[in-house]
Parts: C-alpha cells; sequence; structure tokens
C-alpha cells in the first residue's frame, strides 16, 4: 500500500517518488492502449493518471457502458501488465476540457439540482454512480493486489467552492465502499484554493506548469507536512475553436520538471499524451464568450496525438533519468503514415432527413427532453406573415442555422452573443427550419449548468411563435443513412455526405477538407470528431485501427456549404498557426 511518511511516499515501506503522467482511455483507440502504456514506461513513468468520465459510461440514469473505448477494466489490466500503477481519478467532476467536465447532460441540464454541493439530489445521483463504478474496479484496488495506488477526492474543487460536507461525503463514500488506498485532493497551486478544496486528513497536492519554487511554497504554506506533490503539472496547453494552436517550449517544460523533481517532488504529467476528442465529446469554457474546445487534444504534450515521441518527450526523458530509474531501452520509430488524396464524396442524404420520430409541443423542447445528449436538434415552426422579419431566438445552445421553406436564411452563434437577425419570409405560413447544434458542454466554472437546444421562445417581430416540432439527430449511428446520387445537385443545408476510397496498407492518417466549412466526419463508422474551417487544425486524426486495407467509407457532415466535393487523407498533421 502507498502510505506517507513524513514528507515521502512509501511503497511497501520503502521510499517511493511517483513520476506519473496522465492518459485518457476514452481519449484513445483501444487497439493504441498498449503502445501508448509502453512509452510511458519508457519515459520514466511509473504511474499513468486515470480520469473517469461518468457521462459515457452513465449517458442516461440506469445505463453503464464498459465496451471500446470505454472499457475501463481492460485498461488498468494493461496498466498493471506494464508493470505501472494507477492514481485514479474518478470525479464525480473531471474538467479535462471533456463535455461536461464528465457530468452528464441529464444532470447538468436540471435546474433543481447544485452541481458539485451537498445538494441531496446531487449526492444521491453521485452515490448511484459510484455504486456501479467501484464495485468494477474493486479488484484494480492496491489492497486486492491491483495497480491502483491512490484515489482522488472530486477536482481542483477550491476553484468552484468550498463545501467542505459535500467533500467529507466523497471520502466516507469511498471509505464505505471499500476504498483503503490514500486519498489526495489536487487543486491550483493557490492559497485559498487549496485550503477550500481540501480536507484536514487527506493529502493535498497542486496543479502548476511553471513557477515551481512559488507552487511549492504556496502548497507547504497549506499543508507544512506531506509529500510535496504536483498532480498536473501543464506541459503543454488546449486549443479552442478560433484560437492559435498553443504549445510550450519543451525545454522550458523539462526545465521546469527537473526543478521540480530536484526539490523532492513527486509528479504527473498533464498530459503525458492528450489524444483526441473523438466524435462530439470536447468540452467548452464560458467566461465573457462560450468558447468550445477542438476536436484535437494533442496538449502539446511529450509523446503527440498519434503516439510519436517528440522532442519534448526526449527532453523530460532526460530530466527524469536524473533522478528516478530510466529503462535502457531504444525508443520507437515514428508511427507508419498513408495518405490518400481526393476522396469523391458523391452520395448525400440532408441532415433534415435521418433524424429520430419528430415530437409535438406547444413551445420548444430542449435536446436533453428528448432523451439527447449531444449532436442536434431540428426544430420547425410556422411563420404567418411574409415579408420582412426580424427573428429573434431569446435562449439557445450553442449555434441555430435559419431555413425558411427549406432554403437557408442565416445562422446565429452562442459564441458571438447572438440572437436576431433580419430575414424575409417568402410567403405567409412558411415553414421555418432551425438546426440547433450543440457545441459542447462547459467543463469548468459556474456555467456548468448547460442545457442544448431551443432555451426560450423564438419571436417572430416580437410574436412568439408555437406549434413546434422537433426532431433529435444524435448522429451517434451514422450507419445505414439513406445515401443516394443528388439527382441534380446537392441538398440545400447540412447535408452528410458520402464516399469510398481503397487502400492497400493500413497507418494513421489525418483527413483535410480545404473548402468545407463546417461539421464533423467519420471513417468506417469510427467518429474523428468536429471540423471547422476558423481552425486552428486544419486535420483531424484518423487512427490506424479505424482503416482497413481494401475499401473503406467515409461520411462527412457539412452544416455550411462546402466549396469541394473532395477531401485528402494527408501523411502529417496540421495543428494550426501556433500562439504567439
Amino acid at each position: 500500500m502507498l502510505e506517507t511518511a513524513g514528507d515521502d511516499f512509501r511503497w511497501r515501506g520503502q521510499p517511493f517518488r511517483i513520476v506519473a503522467g496522465a492518459m485518457h482511455y476514452f481519449r484513445i483507440h483501444p487497439e493504441q492502449w498498449a503502445d501508448r502504456i509502453d512509452k510511458a514506461r519508457l519515459l520514466g513513468l511509473n504511474t499513468i493518471d486515470v480520469y473517469v468520465p461518468w457521462n459515457a459510461h452513465q449517458p442516461q440514469p440506469g445505463q453503464f457502458h464498459l465496451d471500446g473505448i470505454l472499457d475501463l477494466p481492460r485498461y488498468l489490466t494493461l496498466i498493471a501488465e506494464a508493470g505501472l500503477k494507477v492514481l485514479f481519478r474518478p470525479g464525480p467532476y473531471i474538467c479535462a476540457e471533456w463535455d461536461g467536465g464528465g457530468l452528464p447532460a441529464w444532470l447538468t441540464s436540471d435546474p433543481s439540482v447544485r452541481l458539485r454541493t451537498s445538494d441531496p439530489a446531487y449526492l444521491s445521483a453521485v452515490d448511484a454512480w459510484f455504486d456501479q463504478l467501484i464495485p468494477v474496479i474493486e479488484p484494480f484496488l492496491a489492497h486486492n493486489g491491483g495497480p491502483i495506488i491512490a484515489v482522488q477526492v472530486e477536482n481542483e474543487y477550491g476553484a468552484f467552492g468550498d463545501d467542505q460536507q459535500y467533500l467529507q461525503h466523497i471520502v466516507d463514500g469511498y471509505r464505505r465502499r471499500g476504498i483503503t488506498e490514500l486519498l489526495f485532493t489536487c487543486d491550483q497551486a493557490d492559497d485559498e484554493m487549496l485550503k477550500r478544496g481540501g480536507l484536514d486528513g487527506i493529502l493535498r497536492t497542486g496543479t502548476f506548469g511553471g513557477k515551481v519554487d512559488t507552487a511549492l511554497a504556496a502548497l507547504r504554506r497549506v499543508q507544512p507536512t506531506g509529500p510535496l506533490m504536483c498532480a498536473e503539472f501543464w506541459n503543454g496547453w488546449f486549443d479552442h475553436w478560433g484560437g492559435p494552436h498553443h504549445t510550450r517550449d519543451a525545454q522550458n517544460a523539462a526545465d521546469d520538471l527537473a526543478t521540480l523533481l530536484a526539490a523532492g517532488g513527486s509528479v504527473s504529467l498533464y498530459m503525458f499524451h492528450g489524444g483526441t476528442n473523438f466524435g462530439f465529446t470536447s468540452g467548452a469554457n464560458l467566461k465573457y464568450a462560450y468558447e468550445p474546445t477542438i476536436t484535437s487534444y494533442d496538449y502539446d504534450a511529450p509523446l503527440a496525438e498519434n503516439g510519436d515521441i517528440t522532442l519534448k518527450y526526449r527532453l523530460m526523458r532526460s530530466a527524469i533519468a536524473r533522478f528516478a530509474p530510466v529503462p535502457d531501452e531504444p525508443l520507437p520509430s515514428p508511427a507508419a503514415t498513408v495518405g490518400h488524396p481526393g476522396i469523391v464524396l458523391d452520395t448525400a442524404v440532408s441532415l433534415l432527413d435521418v433524424g429520430d420520430p419528430a415530437v409535438s409541443s406547444g413551445t420548444p423542447l430542449t435536446m436533453e427532453a428528448l432523451g439527447q445528449a449531444s449532436g442536434f436538434v431540428v426544430y420547425e415552426a410556422v411563420i404567418p406573415e411574409a415579408g420582412p422579419t426580424v427573428l429573434t431566438l431569446t435562449s439557445y445552445a450553442d449555434r441555430a442555422q435559419i431555413l425558411l421553406d427549406g432554403v437557408p436564411a442565416g445562422l446565429l452563434e452562442r459564441s458571438r452573443h447572438e440572437h436576431s437577425l433580419p430575414v424575409v419570409v417568402p410567403r405567409p405560413g412558411a415553414a421555418l427550419t432551425l438546426v440547433v447544434e450543440n457545441a459542447g458542454r462547459v467543463n469548468y466554472g459556474p456555467g456548468m449548468f448547460d442545457p442544448k437546444g431551443l432555451l426560450g421562445p423564438v419571436l417572430a417581430d416580437g410574436v412568439e411563435l408555437t406549434g413546434w416540432t422537433q426532431t433529435a439527430v444524435p448522429l451517434d449511428d451514422v450507419s445505414g443513412l439513406p445515401f443516394a446520387p443528388p439527382a441534380t445537385r446537392l441538398p440545400i443545408g447540412p447535408t452528410l455526405r458520402h464516399g469510398e476510397f481503397t487502400l492497400d496498407t493500413v497507418a494513421d492518417s489525418y483527413l483535410s477538407l480545404p473548402g468545407w466549412e463546417r461539421g464533423a466526419a467519420w471513417i468506417n463508422g469510427f467518429p474523428l470528431g468536429r471540423f471547422a474551417a476558423r481552425g486552428p487544425q486544419r486535420t483531424l486524426y484518423v487512427p490506424a485501427p479505424v482503416l482497413k486495407a481494401g475499401v473503406n467509407e467515409i461520411v462527412v457532415l457539412e452544416l455550411q456549404a462546402a466549396a469541394s466535393a473532395t477531401v485528402d487523407l494527408l501523411p502529417a498533421p496540421d495543428l494550426g498557426v501556433v500562439a504567439d
């Protein structure tokens, strides 16, 4: 068992330094888990930092998914087989720039629930979740011979609240369910956050990326004794759509890591390997404006999005070797890649024709009221009067495309604080169609009550429209869609387009969509994620296991308009222009 003794960790009675790295199973193709874990071992890591996304495992109450990319037991088994340990971070809130910070949509869209507090409604949901999760990981706890040596209580709670009763409830729940391992909290290296986010008797750890001496001093002021640990050493950063691509100088990151280790500290690199926000899983920030996170979670990590070893990896490996054992083994070569230019997408179907059965109501229903967590909702109503009209969406999330009698008439975006636009209604009783996109739930801060779809009345020249139908379009399965060659031209408005391409060999690749504006892509049914011409990223990572020798299928959703009928597979990524 991992214990603390004075200012040190001890494992089975011997001094032990945690040298860990964060790596999220739910952001890595399962067939690549073993490769990434082995590269963690080769870096000199002895521990893997594992978050658990509640919303992915339990998208609806009563469900519990542990298959495919969510096969947590298999992931923990692979870590143990590699001889590594685990810092287990089940939240229930994880942030991680993940949709809703890991909290499920059915919870974050309920205004009666006070999230991340001792509100009985919230605690009841958390308890039901832990009642399902903890028995699954019980065999992997250290006291049962497993790799999990420590378990985190909540996550950076000091940046959110100060409900000590809530934190104690998490601790008591762990102990009651048989977790006897070391518990810890982590908070930004700020005196007040460390105080608010921790509990007496539970090890406090810090999160920071630089100013190591200052950060450790703050940790020591709040916790005069005990091991010094940076539970998230920020060696890179994430990106938002429309912003720059963030990087951190490799030598600077390695030097700060060496400073931390020289001070006797333990560490977990955030991220060791970032991976990808496949499908619709990326989150968003909400400060002055709503800022959704991009598909790539490369994070400028030591191990790149495709698992390649970087300069930062090599420099950090040298830094670690000064203070801890590093395997004396050669490092793997870069992964093979494959390209295929000019893939033609020659069949199509309108997004408006592929949803669930329509639901009628007097006023618009939210996405969550339709039992949906991600994707789109298509709303339809009638505008009684013809002529120039100001259309107002009083409240919506996150992006609304407007069509009148099937013809595009404009769009509104939450990120730009937009609510109204002028339209010309072509005839009395014209059909109004609104395609509302969930672009990612807020994952940090007080804005996490974040329902999606139409959230308030829609007005035409100030008069509320009633008599709505709404169709959920989750796009969680694009197989079997009625693609067909367009009779004359492609459907107007949001359209799914389909094509095929043939490969002789299988390897990693990168999907490039020049001339396309905004949407999402799938290859062989696997959801690669969102794309947007506004960048910064210009390519989507295609893991080798997604592809197959022979004929492959590709589906691209274009929400606006494409100036091209083709897309390309490239042998190298383009994550965009680097921030100054």
